[in-house]
């Protein structure tokens, strides 16, 4: 029978390269990346993290999301099983185009929306062209 807890490596990292004080697996959340002119939103899949247990963080130009999970307690034994449990870590460099004294994110049914504004100067702007 196949080991069907065995993930790929790009979905999966080794607690070994996070700083963290609870043993256990660390994933990196699937994100998506979509620019409007005035901001950034970035959209990653933590299943099983409430909003109360995301840690996101700016600082130097870097954006770090941490989810922690709660462990689910099930009764009986399993007859099969595919879902592993662990936290989702993912840390991204951000540019000096964004203002980092607004950023605001929520989480909801287990999906982090983060909005990345940019500053005012970095926006385009139309410019109108007055005829002689």
């Amino acid at each position: 029978m196949n080991d069907s807890r065995q993930l790929s490596q790009k979905d999966r990292t080794e607690a070994a390269t996070l700083e963290r004080t609870r043993g256990g697996t660390a994933f990196t959340p699937r994100v998506d990346i979509h620019e409007t002119e005035s901001e950034l939103v970035l959209c990653a899949d933590m299943p099983g993290v409430r909003p109360g247990d995301v840690d996101l963080r700016y600082e130097r130009g870097e954006l770090q999301l941490h989810g922690k999970v709660s462990p689910l307690t099930r009764e009986g034994s399993p007859l099969h099983a595919e879902y592993e449990e662990g936290d989702f870590y993912r840390s991204f460099s951000i540019h000096e185009s964004i203002d980092s004294t607004k950023i605001e994110a929520e989480c909801k049914n287990g999906v982090l929306t983060v909005h990345l504004p940019k500053v005012a100067k970095a926006q385009p702007r139309q410019i109108s062209v007055r005829g002689a």
